[in-house]
């Protein structure tokens, strides 16, 4: 879930205020002034957005994208499958254990006393200290002289990253669903409308109705199907829009998921105040991944009690996680870090008490279906008619510097697995 806690009172003012309808079509607007040479790169995130969820026939205007450009079978997220790292490893093509990120509430030795994430997340995720372990597209494409903008993107709310910032920031959001897609939309079509030499080359925008409704009501939801076919709504507005304004054949646009979502019951916890002593450890996240941060003389007895076989828990020192996952060398990382099974969730009685009884989540290994996210790609820089086999999607990042006409930073992923798709 986005923002740890925070979540859960978006996620509960959506299940009271979201109007599942489509948003209102976006006024013709008269043709914007001659656009820069360079094409518009349009990144749009849907938080959540299940890769099947594309077999539902409730998506034309996603499926017109795709049909017309690229799109991928599936692309697998980076480990843990959760908002925050996966919006960083897609912006840096690192996996969150080298960018960072390391999940959504997370503490950091180097930074005693403060938690990103979490209840006091709001104002500390700002700190640059945070996000400086690597270099996110838009602050290299800042330094070359590009003007970048941002629209609810995570991770991209104002924060000053090796001392640069993005040009323009949507406004925080003050309420989700409906009137915000409609807000979004608005907003990139006015940022795309200022004058030549203002108008940002590279956007980013990033919807949420369908993880928050993933999250309360689960991904075989009616609210979910409703959620999907607002968020395309919102896409089939903001496309209309560029072809108003004469410039959909010269824009880039790349729609992708950070994750999947899966089916969890409430009911399905795996409770640490059973197994350990919450007093003598310290425990920053929770969900379908969780880890422990023992103090020194508790530690050989956590480990003990932790690293032994659990029901539907698996448990490794931090230099013992699987390298499959890619996690484990950055000291962000639990000392002693668990895995729940698909379905399941871990943590403290305290931490499950945060948030209202979910139906779905998600978290767990990329390699399990219900994680894994969609992938496509519509623009000059793309072919027509390529479906992609699946990857993991550090590889985005190489293909969009490439896209954008700058050359990123050294990444985990390599554009190999996207290279087919790419038009030249």
């Amino acid at each position: 879930m986005r923002g740890g806690w925070r979540a859960a009172a978006l996620m509960a003012v959506a299940a009271l205020t979201m109007a599942l309808t489509p948003p209102p079509k976006t006024m013709p607007h008269a043709a914007a002034p001659a656009a820069a040479t360079r094409p518009l790169l349009l990144v749009i995130s849907i938080d959540g957005f299940r890769a099947d969820y594309l077999d539902r026939g409730l998506t034309p205007n996603l499926d017109a994208l795709a049909h017309t450009g690229v799109r991928a079978k599936a692309m697998r997220p980076a480990f843990p499958s959760v908002t925050s790292p996966n919006h960083y490893t897609l912006m840096t093509g690192l996996y969150p254990d080298h960018h960072g990120i390391v999940d959504n509430e997370f503490i950091d030795p180097a930074k005693p006393g403060t938690a990103f994430g979490g209840p006091h997340g709001d104002t500390v995720d700002r700190d640059p200290r945070w996000w400086d372990q690597a270099t996110p597209l838009w602050v290299t494409a800042e330094r070359a002289g590009l003007r970048t903008a941002a629209s609810d993107w995570p991770g991209d709310d104002g924060v000053v990253i090796h001392g640069v910032k993005t040009t323009y920031v949507a406004p925080p959001p003050k309420a989700r669903g409906a009137a915000l897609l409609r807000e979004q939309v608005d907003g990139v079509l006015a940022w795309i409308d200022l004058p030549p030499d203002q108008r940002p080359a590279f956007i980013r925008l990033h919807f949420d109705p369908v993880d928050l409704q993933g999250h309360l009501f689960g991904p075989d939801s009616a609210q979910v199907n409703a959620a999907i076919a607002q968020v395309d709504a919102a896409i089939g507005d903001l496309t209309a829009g560029l072809k108003a304004r004469g410039i959909y054949d010269r824009t880039n646009i790349v729609v992708v998921s950070d994750h999947g979502m899966a089916t969890i019951s409430p009911d399905k916890l795996v409770v640490l105040d059973d197994l350990i002593d919450l007093k003598r450890v310290t425990v920053p996240t929770f969900g379908a991944e969780t880890g422990v941060d023992p103090q020194t003389d508790y530690r050989a007895e956590a480990e003990r009690i932790l690293l032994a076989p659990h029901e539907h828990l698996r448990c490794w020192r931090r230099r013992d996680i699987p390298a499959g996952l890619h996690y484990g060398s950055n000291p962000r990382v639990p000392e002693i870090f668990c895995l729940a099974d698909p379905g399941w969730s871990a943590g403290t009685h305290a931490q499950f008490a945060r948030y209202p009884r979910l139906h779905g989540n998600h978290g767990y290994e990329p390699t399990e279906p219900t994680m894994k996210a969609i992938f496509i790609a519509h623009g000059p820089a793309f072919r027509s008619g390529v479906v992609l086999p699946e990857f993991d999607n550090v590889a985005v990042y190489p293909v969009l510097a490439r896209v954008l006409g700058v050359k990123g930073e050294k990444a985990d992923g390599t554009p190999e697995h996207v290279k087919q798709g790419l038009a030249n």
